[in-house]
């Protein structure tokens, strides 16, 4: 077996190397959590933000980490699922159905991400962040929302791949709930 070595610490992030291999691992212990969210007018809520790890404006889901500070350090992806999405966008969700979860990059990384969906969706503020975050929120008709995507590249936004996955979850959530 190859020795492990610590090459870093920070915060949220720990940089090792097993033999050739540069990985990064994760240091919250749950891993990420992407939302689904759909209103009852059929507009999926996506996030605007700068991301300075790519330099750029992106487009994304909610999403946040899994029990990322020591009062939610237990909590499971769906009570972060609830917290991150009325955090980003100001929506609080009935319910929120588990999909799925795998890693974001396993060949960098230990992170886990896992995809839910938020269902009876209420205003409950503006949304926008908390005090370090700055982000925007948009709510797009489901049946343009591929289309609004690749318009945001266009533009010169950095779209998360994920979101197509997220709208291939929307689009066939029967198969996705009969597994």
């Amino acid at each position: 077996m190859t020795e492990t070595v610590t090459l870093c610490n920070g915060t949220w992030l720990r940089l090792k190397r097993r033999g050739r291999w540069e990985y990064a691992e994760r240091t919250n212990p749950g891993g990420g959590v992407m939302i689904i969210a759909v209103t009852a007018e059929e507009r999926i809520l996506f996030v605007e933000q700068y991301r300075p790890a790519i330099e750029c404006m992106t487009i994304e889901m909610p999403a946040g980490l899994v029990g990322d500070n020591p009062e939610s350090a237990a909590e499971s992806a769906i009570e972060a699922a609830h917290r991150e999405l009325i955090e980003e966008t100001g929506y609080s969700a009935a319910n929120i159905d588990f999909i799925m979860a795998g890693p974001t990059s396993a060949g960098m990384s230990n992170e886990i991400l896992a995809f839910v969906r938020a269902r009876g969706l209420s205003r409950v503020h503006k949304g926008g962040g908390d005090e370090t975050e700055d982000i925007v929120v948009h709510e797009v008709h489901r049946s343009e929302a591929a289309n609004w995507l690749v318009r945001k590249m266009a533009n010169g936004f950095s779209v998360d791949p994920k979101m197509f996955a997220g709208l291939y979850f929307l689009d066939n959530e029967n198969l996705m709930r009969d597994r």
